[in-house]
C-alpha cells in the first residue's frame, strides 16, 4: 500500500485567540502545519486526479473556519482544524500544529500538536 503524506507548511492566517480582553477583540497571525496521510495506491497507478486527496479542499476549510472563528484556546482551534481533516473519508491520520507568534515576550511563538488516527 502507498501511504501518501501531504504537508501543509506555514499556512499564515488571522483568527480572534486568546481569553485577554484584547485577543478578543483584536485577530491575531497563527501559522498552521498540516500532516495529512492517505491511501494513494490507486492515484499512483492510474494517474487520476479523483483518485488524490484534494488537499486544496482541505486547505480551503480550514483557511474558512481559522478566520471565521473565535478561539479562547489553542486547544479548541487545532482539534477543529483536525475536524476538518478527518471528515474526509480517504484521510487515515492527520496532524496538525498551530504557532501562536508572539504569545510570550521572549519566545518566537508558543505552538500547540495534536494529531487524529482513524
Amino acid at each position: 500500500m502507498a501511504n501518501a503524506i501531504i504537508n501543509v507548511t506555514n499556512l499564515r492566517l488571522r483568527t480572534f485567540i486568546g481569553f485577554n480582553p484584547e485577543e478578543r477583540e483584536k485577530k491575531q497571525d497563527v501559522v498552521i502545519n498540516l500532516e495529512i496521510h492517505y491511501p494513494a495506491d490507486e492515484a499512483c497507478k492510474t494517474d487520476e486526479v479523483e483518485q488524490a486527496l484534494n488537499y486544496k479542499v482541505i486547505t480551503k476549510e480550514v483557511i474558512n473556519l481559522v478566520e471565521q472563528g473565535h478561539f479562547l484556546l489553542l486547544e479548541k482551534l487545532v482539534a477543529e482544524i483536525l475536524a476538518v481533516c478527518h471528515k474526509h473519508p480517504s484521510v487515515h491520520y492527520a496532524k496538525a500544529r498551530v504557532d501562536k507568534p508572539h504569545a510570550l515576550r521572549f519566545a518566537d511563538s508558543v505552538s500547540l500538536t495534536l494529531d487524529w488516527v482513524k
